[in-house]
């Protein structure tokens, strides 16, 4: 008998989906507007990325181990319990107007939804039957973009048209007054979005808390983690697919954190018109992601994912050595590249795991680290070099191992898995 998907929880878990989207892409477009507010580099700003998804590396495991202890919907309650604790936590670092406290909530925020993800992500594929697990998951994910969207445009209206246009050598000549007025008009303007989104979540908190979930594959409350871990690492295709999934995410973070930073240099617009870039990038994402989810009927996950890495590299090579609106179009067409990369690796690398598909999703999760660390990387590159397109040779690199990574099935290259 087929195990049936039931739909309410469905449509609840996957709401989620959107709502990790659109606090990811609000929180890309800080880098652009600290970078104004507060005269910094491309690396300072990347820290920024580094208290995101370093949270989602440091939540990961333990919220993988509560939801093993627990049950889904209590890891669920739990991530989104600390999104909206971060968001209000918006509120008072706009008062002290400190980078460090707007860093402080966004590690919290990031930890709710390290936690989300670590949970939701199973949970879709444990909906129903295994076979059809990676397809759900890539349904699920769809509304991921659409959430991305929503959060660029939100941060277009409501941050980025509220930045004072003068530049960092202007702010140096202001007194000390007028730069804190200055600073704490854009620095509101920046709070209440995420207060915004909190106050709605904590509805969603209060519905999920009385809608009655399934527990799914989540039978047994015995925590063996060191098992289960030694069983996993000697899982060539899992250890491969974290591996995938680092650099992946990494090469994704890295495009859209710097796009806007890319358009103004290459189109001499400011931060508002060049969201307007972004936001096609992430319609371009969304629509491919349903374009492949229905190519899942005919090919293989793997086959989609080699085709998709090679013109990913194509396309960032058309950012690094084209210039002007050709650039501009390269760097768009990256994300069309980039729509089903995170959920087919995840897919595929979970795949099988039984018992040990809570540990092994957040081993997946934590590999989101390499937002953090190749951003950052991107982000010195960027500043050693003077040049934002030289930048992108790193999500270059990261192209090039997912492509090895989606033809041999592993990062074993003397032995290709079988396509699954």
């Amino acid at each position: 008998m087929r195990k049936a998907t039931p739909l309410l929880p469905f449509i609840l878990v996957t709401s989620l989906f959107f709502m990790w989207g659109l606090a990811n892409n609000m929180t890309d477009t800080l880098l652009a507007a600290f970078r104004r507010i507060m005269s910094m580099t491309d690396f300072q700003t990347s820290w920024i990325q580094l208290a995101f998804y370093g949270s989602y590396f440091c939540l990961a495991l333990p919220a993988a181990i509560f939801i093993k202890r627990f049950t889904y919907k209590s890891g669920i309650l739990l991530g989104l319990g600390m999104f909206i604790t971060g968001g209000l936590l918006f509120y008072p670092a706009s008062i002290t107007m400190s980078y460090g406290h707007f860093l402080g909530a966004l590690f919290i925020l990031a930890g709710g939804l390290s936690v989300l993800e670590t949970t939701a992500n199973p949970y879709i594929i444990a909906m129903g039957p295994e076979e059809s697990g990676t397809r759900r998951l890539n349904f699920a994910q769809s509304f991921n973009p659409i959430g991305s969207i929503t959060g660029v445009v939100i941060s277009k209206f409501f941050i980025l048209s509220h930045l004072n246009l003068a530049s960092a050598a202007d702010r140096a000549l202001m007194t000390n007054e007028e730069l804190t007025l200055i600073r704490s008009q854009e620095l509101n303007a920046m709070m209440g979005p995420y207060v915004g989104v909190a106050l709605f979540l904590l509805v969603m908190w209060l519905i999920i808390a009385f809608t009655n979930m399934p527990r799914a594959s989540d039978t047994s409350e015995k925590v063996d983690v060191r098992a289960s871990l030694r069983r996993l690492l000697n899982n060539s295709r899992y250890v491969s697919g974290v591996i995938a999934q680092f650099f992946y995410v990494g090469a994704q973070i890295g495009v859209w954190s710097y796009t806007i930073r890319y358009v103004m240099q290459e189109l001499g617009t400011n931060e508002e018109q060049s969201s307007s870039w972004y936001i096609a990038a992430l319609v371009v994402f969304t629509l491919l992601r349903f374009v492949f989810t229905g190519l899942m009927k005919y090919f293989s996950p793997r086959t989609l994912l080699s085709i998709s890495a090679l013109l990913a590299i194509i396309c960032t090579l058309g950012v690094v050595t084209l210039s002007g609106y050709p650039a501009v179009v390269s760097l768009v067409a990256i994300s069309a590249c980039m729509s089903l990369m995170f959920p087919t690796i995840y897919g595929v690398s979970v795949r099988g795991l039984g018992d040990d598909t809570k540990i092994g999703a957040s081993g997946l999760i934590m590999a989101i680290l390499g937002g953090a660390v190749l951003t950052s990387l991107q982000g010195q590159v960027s500043d050693l070099t003077g040049s934002i397109k030289l930048a992108y040779l790193v999500p270059l690199f990261c192209f090039v191992l997912i492509a090895i990574y989606g033809y041999f099935g592993s990062f074993n290259v003397f032995r290709r898995e079988p396509i699954s």
